[in-house]
């Protein structure tokens, strides 16, 4: 069982999940937990503190996600790479759904907030595309997470009912890279 605050900052997720950033209140994320009313305020005592917490819980939701998926090392050719991330977007939008629906909602209301996360997955793709001779890396990085980006938005909302193909991702994701 996670510890108090690992649970409400879960539940607090959920609701922006579901029902946007004006959905979260700290009443809302009680009912969410199913705990006592008032206890969000007792950990956070204002919506800010609830908001930056709520982040933190985000980030640190990605890094175990990071260290979690996929095989570790740089990829070995296009192909592998194009295939993680595949299944990468894949799995954002499908067992990881509900994180990243609160992401969406938290760009839009606090953009500042997502993107050191964003550099660095650029960054990363942009190193890991030069050591693959890849020609421009900066810009078929940011061309790749252009794509994944818009895929996912995609994903969750207007195809949402839609069981996304792996390979079709990844063969996408090789014809932005090809030379």
């Amino acid at each position: 069982m996670p510890d108090r605050r690992t649970q409400l900052l879960d539940a607090a997720l959920a609701v922006v999940a579901e029902k946007g950033m004006k959905g979260l209140t700290h009443r809302s994320v009680d009912a969410a937990a199913e705990v006592a009313e008032g206890t969000t305020s007792n950990y956070y005592r204002s919506r800010s503190a609830l908001l930056d917490a709520v982040l933190e819980r985000l980030l640190d939701l990605d890094a175990e996600l990071l260290r979690r998926s996929g095989p570790a090392g740089p990829p070995r050719d296009i192909g592998e790479l194009a295939g993680r991330l595949a299944s990468t977007v894949v799995a954002l939008a499908g067992q990881h759904a509900g994180i990243n629906r609160a992401r969406m909602a938290f760009s839009l209301d606090r953009p500042e907030a997502v993107t050191a996360g964003h550099r660095l997955l650029v960054g990363n793709l942009e190193q890991a595309l030069a050591a693959l001779g890849v020609p421009d890396p900066a810009a078929r990085a940011r061309d790749v997470a252009d794509y994944g980006d818009g895929l996912l938005l995609h994903l969750l909302t207007v195809r949402r009912d839609e069981a996304p193909d792996v390979e079709a991702v990844a063969a996408t994701i090789r014809r932005l890279l090809a030379p």
